[in-house]
């Protein structure tokens, strides 16, 4: 039995495949799940568990190069905002709908029971070296 980290079976093995450049959707409880990548649904409740506790799980796990999030988080989602500011600096913004066409693109999504609009982030996967 693993000791710390992600304990979720699904989510572990997902992550044990990713490589450089693979793209990890990490989405809110409403967020339409594209047809094509592999999904991890962790979403329990509403709220459980939240997008800023399963981001930060797997922050502590992966190497991120790039992280991509609809502008309209700014207005709708003032903590996400903040949260994916502080994490990611330079952050790329585009339209919700853009980050839905992205995410068709990405090799993982993991949906959080996150009930709040706008919690989503197109995560892009760099090497540790």
């Amino acid at each position: 039995m693993k000791r710390a980290g992600i304990l979720n079976r699904h989510l572990a093995g997902a992550i044990a495949e990713l490589g450089h450049g693979h793209g990890v959707l990490v989405c809110d409880a409403g967020m339409p799940v594209p047809q094509g990548p592999r999904v991890v649904d962790l979403a329990f409740r509403a709220g459980v568990p939240s997008f800023a506790e399963v981001l930060d799980g797997l922050l502590d796990e992966i190497v991120v190069e790039g992280a991509t999030a609809a502008y309209e988080v700014r207005e709708a989602n003032l903590e996400a905002t903040a949260l994916l500011q502080d994490r990611f600096p330079e952050l790329e913004l585009v339209s919700h709908e853009k980050l839905k066409e992205l995410s068709a693109g990405a090799r993982l999504v993991v949906r959080t029971g996150e009930a709040r609009p706008y919690a989503n982030v197109l995560l892009r996967c760099g090497v540790f070296f």
